[in-house]
């Protein structure tokens, strides 16, 4: 019989981790799985801990609140101890609908791929906030663009996977579920994506509490992802963008000198100049950072 672990990351979630572990159990025991049920708690000020406990979930406490990438981290060290054939990840907040995961464990069970994506924008979404949706969709394209396979929900939290799967390092300190689809590609792991439904948040999310901050937060992550994964293309737009400004200011200056004899001034050569050696050298460390990548 196949052997699954569903582990949730929770933080303050009292409200809802309990009627999400429940429903799991009810959907495992129906298909007749063999599973167990972790759940993170990532430094929880609530009962977070005490109903999971209740709710018959193995617990794992941090002492205060890391983060989802290092609670994605911890639940992979707790993985590895129960041996399982397949790991599903879901959220504490029931968004996902556990009445989902046999469509996601299917395909891995069949043999057929080694990650499955639940996808929110494939399947059904009862409410997003528009700056959570244009955020999702750029990080889709922008992983799109780097694992040269199209995914249409980079950001779901809803997933499952092999153990083999388990095996790669995550290094992000802010999320995991990018990094997990690039690193698996790159190591020839065959991803799919099925639709599923994506149901009201209930309550205040604490994920954007500050739609300006976190679309900083979440173009700061896409750049970073970029610079880790592309180096040549994000040095070399940088630097294309100085030698760019450089050519304007050679430009000037030259138009400068055909209609007065003049350059118009020294500082303006050297500022061209700058920007230029500028340029170069951010081009220079976007290929030796190509070469040290590959």
């Amino acid at each position: 019989m196949v052997k699954v672990v569903i582990t949730i990351p929770a933080y303050d979630e009292e409200k809802t981790i309990g009627r999400v572990i429940n429903n799991i159990k009810e959907v495992m025991e129906k298909e007749g799985y063999d599973y167990k049920i972790i759940v993170i708690d990532d430094g929880s000020k609530d009962q977070t801990k005490k109903i999971a406990e209740n709710s018959g979930a193995i617990v794992f406490s941090h002492p205060t609140n890391y983060g989802l990438a290092e609670a994605f981290r911890t639940e992979m060290k707790k993985v590895i101890g129960l041996n399982p054939d397949i790991i599903v990840h879901i959220d504490a907040d029931g968004q996902y609908l556990a009445s989902d995961i046999p469509k996601l464990i299917q395909p891995i069970i069949e043999k057929k791929v080694d990650l499955v994506l639940g996808s929110r924008f494939k399947g059904k979404i009862e409410s997003m906030p528009l700056i959570k949706r244009l955020g999702n969709k750029a990080f889709s394209r922008t992983i799109s663009n780097i694992t040269r396979k199209k995914i249409s929900d980079a950001q779901t939290g809803f997933r499952a996977f092999t153990k083999e799967i388990v095996s790669l390092d995550i290094k992000s300190d802010h999320t995991y579920t990018q990094e997990q689809i690039i690193k698996a590609v790159k190591n020839k792991f065959k991803i799919a994506e099925i639709p599923v439904y994506f149901a009201k948040r209930e309550g205040k999310s604490r994920l954007i509490k500050n739609p300006f901050e976190y679309a900083i937060k979440a173009w700061t992550n896409i750049l970073r992802i970029y610079r880790d994964y592309q180096p040549l293309r994000f040095f070399g737009y940088a630097g294309g963008f100085f030698i760019f400004l450089g050519l304007l200011f050679g430009i000037w200056i030259l138009i400068t000198l055909l209609r007065t004899g003049l350059v118009g001034g020294i500082p303006r050569v050297i500022l061209c100049a700058l920007f230029i050696m500028t340029g170069v050298q951010i081009m220079l460390f976007g290929f030796l950072a190509d070469m040290n990548k590959r």
